[in-house]
């Protein structure tokens, strides 16, 4: 019998089905972009950059180092950057095991769980900064017990601006780590467990060094989301120069007296949210990928 002739067949035929161009990035499409999408894409382009563009071009820059040189900058600086990190630790302590227990573990419940961790990320945060006043308030649920029985007084104090930073921060850092655990091979715990090593032994010798870069980038964007937060901060801590006086609120409060200062303190939480964001781009990019 003779073979079939295969020198006019379709090169999917041959390939075993429809070749990729090469270099080209799964997803994307060959060809420019229709105008009804060009067109909204770039108004959203500019919507988005205008105002930090407009940051930029108002900016003292004949006065920055002067305007930065400031005693009360470097105080909410530093105040900032302290609890801002501190912040980021107490979310690390208490939601990588949160995150673990809504990825590896089945309870009932599970799912109203999910949500009420991740009510911060879109609740009002001067309403939480009433919630925890209601809460760790002098006269609240639980902070009344700690006034009366360890002297602890949390509002308006550096340790509250920590808490209330912490409460707004924590979800970006419990949901990273919980996407980075589900896509993780559960079986590489399971065999370890088999070889003799308990569940938390596994979870920190396998499942840690997993999930690390989950960890790094959700530990990154709830510091950056920690140093920006206002309405919880100064609802529950106030706004009390070199103790609660974070950058945010110095800006607030420079924008009613002195714009030029305002606009300087803004200009240092731009850098650093665009270093945050050169910062996880690898991270993005690999997931992307």
């Amino acid at each position: 019998m003779t073979p079939p002739d295969i020198s006019d067949a379709p090169a999917d035929t041959l390939t075993g089905g429809p070749r990729r161009g090469r270099g080209r990035t799964p997803g994307r499409m060959r060809g420019g972009a229709p105008l009804p999408l060009l067109l909204p894409a770039l108004v959203g382009l500019v919507f988005l950059l205008l105002p930090l563009v407009a940051l930029l071009v108002r900016a003292p820059w004949g006065s920055l180092s002067e305007q930065l040189a400031k005693p009360e900058v470097w105080q909410a600086l530093r105040l900032s950057l302290f609890s801002a990190t501190a912040a980021t630790a107490v979310s690390l302590v208490l939601g990588v095991p949160l995150a673990w227990l809504l990825a590896r573990t089945e309870f009932p419940g599970r799912g109203l769980v999910r949500a009420l961790v991740t009510l911060p990320l879109v609740l009002p945060p001067v309403v939480g900064g009433v919630a925890l006043l209601l809460a760790l308030g002098r006269n609240g649920v639980v902070g009344r017990l700690l006034d009366s029985w360890f002297g602890i007084t949390l509002p308006f104090t550096t340790a509250g601006v920590v808490v209330a930073e912490a409460f707004v921060a924590m979800p970006f850092l419990v949901i990273s780590v919980e996407g980075t655990l589900r896509a993780a091979d559960p079986r590489y715990e399971e065999a370890a467990m088999t070889l003799g090593a308990s569940r938390f032994t596994a979870f920190r010798r396998v499942t840690l060094p997993l999930i690390a870069p989950g960890i790094a980038a959700g530990s990154v964007l709830a510091w950056a989301r920690a140093l920006g937060e206002f309405g919880a901060t100064i609802t529950f801590a106030g706004n009390f120069p070199g103790r609660t006086q974070t950058m945010p609120l110095a800006v607030y409060l420079a924008l009613q007296n002195d714009s030029d200062a305002a606009i300087a303190l803004s200009l240092v939480l731009l850098l650093v949210s665009v270093a945050v964001l050169a910062g996880l781009r690898d991270r993005w990019m690999t997931a992307a990928s």
